[in-house]
C-alpha cells in the first residue's frame, strides 16, 4: 500500500497541534468551516488531526445476533458513545479518520484505546475490519503544515532518532513511510510508528441481506464466480475488508481460504465477478486482463437511446469522482471505448421496484420509457459507462452522481466545458473555474443500485463464459 501524504492530514486546518507532553484532538466538522478543540492528558501519543462531526444519534439492528455488545464508552469526550461494529448499524455515522504518532511502546490494542478512548472491543472490531494502519515512519507534512507541526515531524524524522531504530535500518525514509495494515490486537508498536485509524469505516448494510449461497455462479478448484449484487464492494475498501463480496462468498462456501479480488466493479454495479481461490491463480486472472484476453458485456439502463456502434472518448487523469470525459483528444488523457452492441426501448422501472433496490430518483424528466443497452466494455476504466454514456446524454437510471450534471448541462448548455456545447476561454484561469463549477454540477455516489449489470464474463477466447442472473430492473414487483 502506498505512503498518505499529509495533505489529508493538515489540508484546511486553522492550526492547532500537540506538545510531547500532552495532546490536542483537532475535530474538524466537515459541514462547516471552523474548528473544535479538546484537550485531555495523554502521554501516550502524538495525535496529529482528527477528522470527525459532532454528536448525532446512532442505532443499531441485529443482523448479527450472536456478537455480544461490550459496555459503551462516555460521550464526556464530545465524540459518539462507542459499542460495537457488529451488528450492522441502521445508518451510517460521520467521518472520523485519527492520524497519531506513538510516543509509548506496546501492544496496538491498548494504546488505540488510551489515546482515543475507545472500548477495547470496538478497537478489535476495527481492526478486524481493516480500518487501523500504520507506517514505521509518519509520512510528509505538506506545505499547509503549521512551524509546529512541521518541527514535531523533523523530531521523529530526524537521523539521529532514526539511526536507533532497528526497524529502519537497511530501509530509506521512503520505504519506512509505506502504510500497512494492523491485522492482529496484539502487534506490537515502537514509539515514532505512524497510525491512521479509521474510527468510522464505511459499511455496507446489504451485505446482511444477501443470500450469497443463490448468488454463485460457478465454483472451480481455482476461481469463483459470482454475481454480485449492488450495493456491496467486491474486495473491501481502504477502511473496511470485512463487509465485502469476497468475505461473504467465502463464509456462504465454507472455504477455509479467502477469496481474492481480481478484477473490480463499482459498489452501485452488480453481476459477474470472478473470485481466485489461490495468490496463484490471482496472478494468471490479472495477467490475462493485461493481455486483453478477459472480455466483458454489460447491460446498462439509459435514460435516452444510445447509436449503435463504437462510442470513444478521453477521460481526465484524476482519481477521484465525478470522471470528466471529452470526445476531442486531450494530451495526457485516457482512451476510453466501448462498443453499443443493442439498444432496446423498455419500460422506466415502477416505483416499488426503484424503492425496493434503493435506487433514487435523480429528477430525469421523462420516465415513461429508459434504454436497456448492451455493451463491449472495451478500456475498462473506473466509471467509465457511466461517465461515457452521460457525456452523450444517456444518464443510467438512478446514477446520482451524473445525471444531475446531464440534466444542468440540458437546461444551461455549455456549462460542460468538454461538452458538444462548450465555450470558448479567453484564458486559463476562465477555464479552470468553468472545470470547477462543471464538477459541483455532479452530486453524491449511489446508496445502492443503478442500471448498470456484468452481465457476461469470458476470457481465453470463450473458452470459459460465465453470465449473471437477470438485472433488478427486469424483476418487477406485482
Amino acid at each position: 500500500m502506498s505512503s498518505l501524504s499529509l495533505a489529508s492530514i493538515f489540508a484546511g486546518a486553522a492550526g492547532g497541534y500537540r506538545s510531547l507532553g500532552a495532546s490536542v484532538t483537532i475535530r474538524r466538522t466537515l459541514a462547516v468551516v471552523h474548528c473544535h478543540f479538546n484537550k485531555h492528558q495523554n502521554k501516550n501519543a502524538l495525535i496529529w488531526y482528527s477528522l470527525s462531526s459532532r454528536k448525532r444519534s446512532f442505532g443499531c439492528e441485529s443482523s448479527r445476533q450472536e456478537v455480544a455488545h461490550s459496555t459503551t464508552t462516555s460521550s464526556a469526550n464530545g465524540y459518539l458513545d462507542y459499542d460495537r461494529l457488529l451488528p450492522c448499524p441502521a445508518q451510517s455515522r460521520p467521518p472520523r479518520v485519527e492520524h497519531l504518532v506513538v510516543l509509548e511502546e506496546g501492544p496496538v490494542l491498548g494504546y488505540i484505546c488510551k489515546a482515543l478512548e475507545l472500548p477495547p472491543l470496538y478497537v478489535a472490531d476495527l481492526i478486524q475490519f481493516g480500518a487501523v494502519h500504520y507506517a514505521l515512519v509518519c509520512p510528509q507534512p505538506p506545505p499547509t503544515a503549521t512551524p509546529e507541526q512541521i518541527r514535531l515531524f523533523e523530531e521523529f524524522t530526524s537521523p539521529s532518532v532514526l539511526k536507533n531504530r532497528a526497524s529502519i535500518k537497511g530501509k530509506t525514509v521512503r520505504e519506512a513511510q509505506k502504510t500497512f495494515r494492523i491485522n492482529h490486537v496484539d502487534q506490537f508498536l515502537e514509539v515514532g510508528t505512524y497510525l491512521r485509524v479509521y474510527v468510522h469505516p464505511k459499511r455496507f448494510p446489504r451485505c446482511y441481506d444477501i443470500d450469497w449461497q443463490s448468488r454463485i455462479i460457478a465454483v472451480t478448484e481455482s476461481y469463483v464466480v459470482l454475481d454480485k449484487p449492488a450495493g456491496t464492494s467486491v474486495g473491501g475498501t481502504t477502511n473496511n475488508i470485512e463487509e465485502s463480496c469476497a468475505t461473504f462468498a467465502t463464509r456462504a462456501l465454507g472455504l477455509t481460504a479467502p477469496l481474492k479480488t481480481t478484477h473490480q466493479i463499482d459498489n452501485c454495479a452488480e453481476g459477474c465477478v470472478v473470485l481466485a481461490r489461490t495468490n496463484d491463480y490471482c496472478s494468471v486472472f490479472h495477467r490475462k486482463i493485461r493481455e486483453k484476453t478477459v472480455k466483458k458485456l454489460y447491460l446498462a439502463l439509459a435514460a435516452s437511446p444510445m447509436p449503435i456502434g463504437l462510442i470513444t472518448h478521453y477521460m481526465r487523469p484524476v482519481n477521484i469522482a465525478p470522471r470528466l470525459v471529452s470526445e476531442e483528444f486531450m494530451q495526457g488523457w485516457q482512451l476510453c471505448q466501448l462498443e453499443i452492441l443493442e439498444c432496446k426501448k423498455v419500460p422506466w422501472p415502477d416505483a416499488r421496484t426503484m424503492e425496493k433496490y434503493s435506487v433514487e430518483d435523480c429528477g430525469w424528466s421523462s420516465k415513461d420509457y429508459a434504454y436497456e443497452c448492451k455493451i463491449n466494455l472495451l478500456t475498462g476504466r473506473t466509471h467509465q459507462i457511466r461517465a461515457q454514456l452521460a457525456a452523450c446524454g444517456a444518464p443510467l437510471v438512478g446514477d446520482s452522481i451524473y445525471m444531475p450534471a446531464v440534466i444542468a448541462e440540458m437546461t444551461n448548455p455549455g456549462l460542460n466545458p468538454f461538452g458538444k456545447h462548450k465555450k470558448l476561454y479567453a484564458n486559463e484561469d476562465d477555464e479552470s473555474i468553468a472545470i470547477a463549477e462543471w464538477v459541483k454540477q455532479h452530486r453524491k455516489e449511489p446508496n445502492v443500485a443503478i442500471g448498470l449489470q456484468a452481465c457476461q464474463i469470458s476470457w481465453d477466447d470463450g473458452q470459459h463464459i460465465y453470465k449473471a442472473g437477470s438485472p433488478w430492473w427486469q424483476h418487477r414487483i406485482a
